[in-house]
């Protein structure tokens, strides 16, 4: 027979794992696939984005960050803040 406390815990388990699974879910999506995507497909990214605004272009990155996080669209609110970064870089 189990134990009261090996129940109790399976119990919390159980219970705490849809919060967990959406942690889980939210670290891959805004930080750990954003990080997957090639270094080379950001810096083109970055420099269109440069050829296209000059000196607005690491603005342009942020207010599209930005457009993403209000969409609650976290893989690209990742994707855009790398190649905010890079422009930062390119511009350095």
């Amino acid at each position: 027979m189990l134990s009261t406390d090996v129940v109790w815990w399976l119990i919390v388990g159980v219970c705490t794992a849809p919060i967990w699974g959406s942690l889980v879910w939210v670290i891959w999506e805004g930080s750990i696939r954003p990080r997957l995507i090639p270094a080379g497909e950001i810096e083109a990214e970055a420099r269109r984005l440069l050829a296209r605004w000059g000196d607005r272009a690491e603005e342009m990155a942020f207010i599209e960050e930005d457009r993403a996080w209000r969409y609650s669209e976290t893989f690209e609110q990742g994707r855009w803040h790398r190649i905010r970064l890079m422009i930062d870089r390119l511009q350095a």
